[in-house]
């Protein structure tokens, strides 16, 4: 039996939250629906990588696109979900500033550190 089209966007959304570490709602337009459904439900949910994989995946692409913005929310979601302490975030940091260049690193950094901060400051 398939899923049902609200099944599969509370998977969805499901699968969203998880990723990110917060409650997610549905939202307007299509777009979303698109995303929510296709990204979350079905790639994000797919099996032979784990989330954590599928995170460092992404920021390595992001680092190499220089979307950097967007990896330190990746970044930030993966120190806040447990997938990666301070060590491996810094060690992230080296690792790609030799790939995607070091005002690449340079940025990742700064944001590492203040991951880093805020860890240290809640007992993390």
């Amino acid at each position: 039996m398939s899923e049902t089209p609200e099944e599969l966007r509370a998977r969805s959304l499901a699968k969203m939250s998880e990723v990110y570490g917060w409650e997610f709602q549905d939202g307007p337009g299509d777009f979303y629906g698109i995303t929510a459904d296709h990204l979350f439900g079905e790639i994000w949910s797919r099996e032979g990588l784990t989330v954590a994989q599928r995170r460092l995946l992404l920021i390595g692409l992001l680092a190499g696109r220089n979307q950097l913005d967007v990896a330190d929310l990746q970044l930030s979601c993966a120190a806040n979900l447990g997938e990666l302490d301070a060590t491996a975030l810094r060690e992230i940091v080296i690792f790609l500033a030799h790939y995607a260049g070091w005002p690449t690193g340079a940025v990742l950094n700064n944001s590492v550190e203040t991951i880093v901060s805020k860890l240290d400051s809640a007992g993390g």
